[in-house]
């Protein structure tokens, strides 16, 4: 009988257990709902100024080294072979127009003369005895032709002697400075080598820049200048441009840019300088951008971060036509209207999500 009441009693604190069991579930399940659930990962965000690309509007300045150069800088030579007997001046002297500057050894000049005058007189006194002889009979006309031929030839021969002895001298054409000496007494010479050259106070000065093609297909003449020469101290002179070569330097590939200057007291052929000229805005087509955009630059092209939909960056490669300090100015692959990243770009790759910011100053 006990150990039965004691079954019942164990019986009943059993059910009385699971049932306080069942009746906290539903407490609990309250409770796991109640708490809040973890947050999810945000994805980061990166700060970024933009700017919407334009059209080129800015105008450039390019600088060029170039040398001041007479504008008339004269090869002057004789005009026949000789023995030099004479130069009368060195490089760097000033000489006055009309003055001799050189001359030939006229002993073989002036017996080239005596002899055509002879050759002249033989073939007059020739030409006057068959002329009497013709008009009698006793010759054909062609024996008349003949001998008036040769008459003509040696007076030609004459009026060269007398040329080349009147040329036997090199005379300054205008006021100028010897730039160079190029023969010396006793040297034997061929007609036509220069034996100095001359630059012409009445030409001028003028500065002679090369310029790259790309440059010098947007100059034209009369485009003013700034030319500073250090020698010369003081402010960059104002000049325009009076010429430009037709045809690039087959060795450098470059165009000469000439600037016409005024002269000054201290102004020297050769010396050096610079010139500023301010090249017009584009008119090509070409978009310009901050340099600061431009990264991964190499020869002719580099790279930038277009900002797309949902504000996420792409790479995009562009043609570079010219780079400056400040500006950058994009002959391809961009299109006005693009927004592009141009500062806080060193963290970004391509699809990460930005922040942009209008770009400032």
């Amino acid at each position: 009988m006990q150990v039965t009441g004691l079954k019942s009693q164990y019986r009943s604190l059993s059910a009385m257990l699971l049932a306080a069991s069942l009746a906290l579930l539903p407490a609990c399940s309250q409770e796991e709902e109640g708490k809040p659930k973890a947050e999810a990962t945000q994805e980061e965000t990166f700060p970024v100024a933009v700017i919407t690309v334009q059209e080129s509007s800015l105008q450039r300045e390019i600088n060029a080294v170039g040398t001041i150069r007479y504008r008339r800088e004269t090869p002057l030579g004789f005009t026949t072979s000789g023995r030099v007997s004479s130069v009368r001046f060195n490089e760097g002297d000033y000489v006055k127009r009309g003055a001799t500057l050189a001359a030939l050894d006229r002993q073989n000049v002036g017996a080239d003369l005596s002899v055509a005058q002879a050759e002249v007189e033989r073939a007059q006194s020739e030409f006057d005895r068959i002329a009497t002889l013709y008009q009698q009979g006793w010759i054909t006309k062609g024996q008349y032709e003949s001998t008036e031929a040769s008459l003509k030839a040696a007076r030609a021969r004459l009026t060269q002697a007398r040329y080349a002895t009147g040329t036997s001298h090199i005379h300054a054409p205008s006021s100028g400075v010897i730039l160079l000496r190029n023969v010396e007494p006793g040297q034997v010479v061929s007609a036509g080598t220069p034996a100095l050259i001359l630059g012409e106070d009445s030409g001028g000065f003028v500065f002679r820049v090369p310029v790259i093609d790309r440059d010098a297909s947007k100059l034209r003449v009369g485009m003013p200048g700034l030319i500073s020469i250090e020698s010369l101290g003081g402010d960059p002179i104002e000049a325009t441009i009076s010429e430009i070569d037709g045809r690039a330097n087959e060795a450098t590939g470059a165009f000469t840019v000439i600037f016409r200057l005024a002269a000054r007291p201290r102004m020297r052929s050769g010396q050096i300088g610079t010139a500023t000229i301010t090249l017009p805005a584009a008119e090509d087509g070409s978009l310009q951008i901050p340099a600061s955009a431009l990264f991964g630059v190499r020869t002719g092209e580099g790279l930038v971060y277009i900002v797309g939909k949902d504000n996420r960056v792409e790479t995009r490669n562009v043609r570079v036509e010219h780079v400056a300090d400040e500006f950058v100015i994009i002959s391809g692959g961009l299109a006005p209207g693009d927004v592009i990243v141009t500062r806080g770009g060193e963290k970004l790759r391509t699809g990460v999500k930005v922040k942009p910011v209008a770009a400032t100053g």
